[in-house]
């Protein structure tokens, strides 16, 4: 019989302390790895806390003035046109908002179409000139309305008032409608319209049973974005308005002697009903995402 090899010698630990690091290493790690979470909740507080002030402030029993807490009441929430002037605005706003948003979505559609389906003369200038607007601080672009209202719509009887508010507001989401608009059709493989032009498509059933639902997520955000900044104007709506009174108009005037808590309700309801439209419209787009998937 042969004799056994020896062994390989085995490894075996060190047998000094497990290294644990310090306490202050501890919170550095963690403070690293949950950094961005943290981050995004501090701005998130920071963002919502004029939201939070507005909603508390809506139970205030005040006096003649809305910044010092007084006591709770239900009062404010009952009876929100409590206070003359602000549901009247708030009419107004919604009525200049609904006809500029449907004016504007349906011009910025059509002008987004051409631009990137269409070659003509003049489109690089078109998609420069597009962006005008959007980079005009709004005190200039209010007093230059101005000037064109007063001496140019005055000369055919049209004053100050409703129909110079929708058609400045109107102006302005035109070109974020188009940038909305614009970068959904970019996303879109031109292959599939001519795919349904081959199947002897007409081009109005192209658009309509192709083009137009590819691109309707593309619209209804474009239109919720218009009429979003139509209603929250305040600059421009300030120097064409004459003595019409919008919402954001109506608040600023209020503030001056502290804002009513009724203009809280009337703010914090608009704010919950634009969340759940958000949140609607992702839920009802992931429900359709899983729906193609499946």
């Amino acid at each position: 019989m042969t004799p056994a090899s020896p062994s390989a010698p085995q490894s075996t630990p060190p047998s000094g302390p497990a290294y644990r690091p310090s306490t202050a290493k501890r919170a550095q790690l963690w403070l690293a790895k949950h950094f961005a979470m943290l981050s995004a909740i501090l701005v998130l507080l920071y963002l919502f806390l004029p939201v939070a002030y507005t909603f508390a402030f809506s139970f205030n029993d005040h006096g003649k003035t809305n910044i010092v807490w007084q006591g709770f009441t239900w009062e404010h929430w009952q009876d929100p046109c409590g206070v003359t002037g602000a549901c009247e605005s708030l009419v107004t706003s919604l009525q200049v908002g609904a006809i500029s948003t449907v004016v504007a979505t349906v011009l910025g559609t059509m002008m987004a179409l051409a631009m990137v389906r269409y070659r003509f003369r003049g489109k690089q200038a078109s998609n420069v000139l597009i962006f005008v607007p959007m980079a005009t601080p709004e005190i200039v672009m209010g007093a230059a309305l101005l000037t064109i209202f007063v001496q140019g719509f005055s000369n055919i009887g049209i004053n100050l008032g409703f129909g110079t508010i929708v058609f400045a507001h109107i102006m302005f989401c035109l070109s974020f409608v188009v940038v909305t608009v614009r970068a959904r059709i970019q996303s879109l493989d031109p292959r599939i319209e001519e795919a349904a032009q081959d199947l002897y498509a007409s081009p109005v059933q192209t658009f309509w049973k192709v083009t137009f639902p590819l691109i309707l997520p593309g619209i209804l955000g474009a239109a919720m974005l218009a009429f979003s900044l139509s209603f929250d104007d305040f600059i421009i709506t300030n120097f064409v308005s004459g003595n019409e009174n919008t919402f954001p108009k109506f608040v600023y005037v209020a503030s001056r002697r502290g804002i009513p808590a009724e203009a809280n309700v009337i703010g914090f309801s608009m704010f919950v009903i634009a969340v759940l439209l958000v949140v609607g419209a992702q839920v009802v787009s992931s429900m359709r995402a899983s729906k193609y998937k499946s």
